[in-house]
């Protein structure tokens, strides 16, 4: 029996928020962190946790430094972090082609599907 694609994807990559930062640092050479925080509509800390864990499993590199004056925090995909976001949004496509074409458990030409017949009204 062949797994269902949910079981591939990563739950590192597939969290929501740890989906938005690889994707929005796919799109960009690097993201300043300010910019990531506002575009995902995140508090301070709650991007810091996200990060961390995208770090810790070598997604992404952190890089701080002075823009001027000012301190910024820079993010990077790594290598493994693209791999990651390819592989991700691989999975997703083939679980979206499995939804959306006909399956096993539908109804095909006119064929009632049995799974699918309502309950008798109570009473």
């Amino acid at each position: 029996m062949t797994e269902h694609p949910t079981s591939s994807l990563d739950d590192v990559v597939h969290q929501r928020v740890r989906l938005g930062i690889l994707a929005v640092a796919k799109e960009a050479r690097r993201v300043e962190f300010t910019f990531l925080r506002s575009t995902l509509g995140l508090t301070a800390g709650n991007l810091s946790q996200h990060l961390a864990v995208l770090e810790k499993a070598g997604l992404v590199t952190i890089d701080k430094g002075y823009e001027g004056k000012r301190a910024r925090t820079w993010i990077q995909l790594t290598k493994a972090g693209k791999k990651a976001l390819q592989d991700e949004i691989a999975t997703l496509k083939t679980l979206i082609h499995q939804l959306e074409g006909p399956g096993p458990h539908e109804a095909r030409d006119g064929e009632d599907d049995p799974g699918s017949e309502a309950a008798p009204a109570p009473g």
